[in-house]
C-alpha cells in the first residue's frame, strides 16, 4: 500500500507542479509560488533551486524511465551551464533575475556542492560528458579556494573572497562553519564518485567521514553538532532533527559507495545511534518535531524533516531490523505527510509546514529558493526502492 502510494503521488502531484513551472521564455524554472498558488514570474531564481530541480528530473528519468523527465532535466542543466556558472570568476552564483542575469553573486561552498550533486546525476542520466566536466572543476574549485587547514569555509564574494557566513546561519549566530555545508558536500562528493570513481574524491570522503566522527558528531549527546566557529568547535546548544535523521541515512549512502569496510564498521554506530536518538527525541507516534534549542522544543512539522524522516526510519529498519518500530514509524509519517502535509488544493504540491496538530497557519510560499522537490522527491524514490527491496509493499 505505502509503496503504490508513494509512487502515485510522484507521478500525480510532484512531477506534474514542478513541470509546469518550467520557464520557456528565461530559462530554468520559476522561482516562487506563494500560499495562495500565484507564480511570480518574475521573482529571484536560486541557484541552489535550480541545482536541486535538475537533480530530482535526472533521478526521476532514470527511474522511471519517462523521457519527458530527462528533456526536463537538459531544461536545467541548459540553464545552469549558461546562466548559474559564473564563466569570468569560476564557481556557482547564488542567485539570478527572472531573467538569469546575476542577483546575488555570492559563492557558497554549500551552493557549489549542490551543483556538483545536479551534475553529477544529469551526467549519469544523459551521457553528456561536458556536465562531468563542470562537476569535477566545481569539486577543484572547492578545494582549492573553499578550505583552510581545519576543513571548508563557505561564504565568498563573487572574486572568492571570505565573507559573513549569514546565508547558512540561523538561530541568532553567524557560524564560520556548519554542519549543514560539510553534510552536503560530502553527499554531492558521494555522487560524483558514484559516477566517475576519482581516487581524489574517493580521499575527500573518507576525509569528510573521519570530520563528522571526530569534530561534528557529540556521542555524549547523541546528535551532531550544528554551528561551528573557524575551529570546529560548537557556538549554539541546538539538535537538529531533520538533518540527523538525514545524515543517518546519507551516512550509509556514502559508505556503501565508498565501499570499504573499515569506514562502514566506523559510521554505523553513529548511523545507528542518530536514528535511536531522533526517533526518541522527535517523532510523536505520527510525525517529527522540527528542533531543540537549549532545551526548547521547535514543534512546527516542517515539510523537508517529515520527508527525511520517512527514508531515515526505512534505513534504520533496514540496518536493524529487530527495531520493527521503525518501519511503523516511517509508515506513521508518510499518513500524516498525505493527510496534512500534502495541500489537498488541486495544482498544488506540498506545504512549507503545518503546526503539530497537522495544521497550515504560516501562509507561507509552496516554491521559494529553499523549497523544492529535492526533500519530498527523493523521498519518494528512496520509499520505492527501499520497500521493494524490503518486500514491503
Amino acid at each position: 500500500m505505502m509503496t503504490e502510494e508513494v509512487r502515485t503521488h510522484l507521478t500525480e502531484v510532484i512531477i506534474p507542479f514542478w513541470k509546469k513551472l518550467r520557464d520557456d521564455t528565461f530559462g530554468g524554472y520559476y522561482g516562487f509560488v506563494d500560499y495562495d498558488l500565484n507564480v511570480d514570474r518574475k521573482a529571484v531564481k536560486g541557484c541552489i533551486l535550480n541545482s536541486r530541480i535538475t537533480w530530482f528530473f535526472a533521478n526521476a528519468y532514470m527511474f522511471l524511465k519517462d523521457e519527458s523527465l530527462l528533456k526536463e532535466a537538459e531544461h536545467g542543466f541548459a540553464f545552469m551551464k549558461e546562466h548559474c556558472m559564473d564563466r569570468e570568476k569560476g564557481g556557482i552564483f547564488w542567485s539570478l533575475r527572472y531573467d538569469g542575469t546575476p542577483e546575488d553573486t555570492t559563492k557558497h561552498t554549500y551552493n557549489q556542492a549542490f551543483a556538483i550533486y545536479a551534475l553529477s546525476s544529469y551526467y549519469e542520466a544523459s551521457g553528456d560528458r561536458e556536465a562531468l566536466a563542470m562537476a569535477k572543476a566545481l569539486f577543484h574549485l572547492i578545494e582549492d579556494k573553499c578550505t583552510d587547514e581545519i576543513g571548508y569555509q563557505e561564504s565568498f564574494d563573487r572574486e572568492f573572497q571570505e565573507i559573513e557566513n549569514d546565508k547558512l546561519s540561523e538561530n541568532g549566530v553567524i557560524a564560520e562553519k556548519t554542519m549543514n555545508t560539510l553534510l552536503h558536500v560530502f553527499e554531492a562528493y558521494t555522487e560524483l564518485y558514484r559516477v566517475d570513481r576519482d581516487p581524489q574524491v574517493k580521499e575527500k570522503l573518507k576525509w569528510i567521514l573521519d570530520t563528522i566522527a571526530e569534530k561534528v558528531y557529540n556521542p555524549a549527546r547523541h546528535r551532531q553538532e550544528v554551528f561551528f566557529d573557524r575551529q570546529m568547535r560548537s557556538i549554539l546548544d541546538l539538535h537538529s532533527y531533520g538533518h540527523d535523521i538525514e545524515t543517518a541515512w546519507l551516512l550509509r549512502r556514502g559508505t556503501e559507495v565508498l565501499g570499504e569496510k573499515a569506514y562502514e564498521d566506523k559510521m554505523l554506530p553513529i548511523i545507528l545511534d542518530l536514528t535511536s536518538q531522533t526517533y526518541a527525541a522527535a517523532f510523536d507516534g505520527h510525525s517529527f518535531a522540527n528542533e531543540c534549542e537549549k532545551g526548547v522544543v521547535n514543534q512546527d512539522r516542517i515539510w523537508w524533516v517529515q520527508a527525511e524522516a520517512v527514508v531515515g526510519f526505512l534505513n534504520g529498519y533496514e540496518l536493524a531490523p529487530e527495531h520493527r518500530e521503525y518501519l511503523e514509524g516511517a509508515k506513521a509519517e508518510w499518513r500524516f505527510i498525505k493527510e496534512h502535509v500534502v495541500d489537498q488544493r488541486p495544482g498544488s504540491e506540498w506545504f512549507w509546514d503545518v503546526n503539530e496538530r497537522g495544521e497550515a497557519v504560516s501562509g507561507k510560499p509552496l516554491v521559494e529558493p529553499w523549497k523544492c522537490p529535492y526533500h519530498n522527491g527523493r523521498m519518494c524514490l528512496e520509499v520505492i526502492r527501499r520497500c521493494e527491496r524490503l518486500g514491503i509493499e
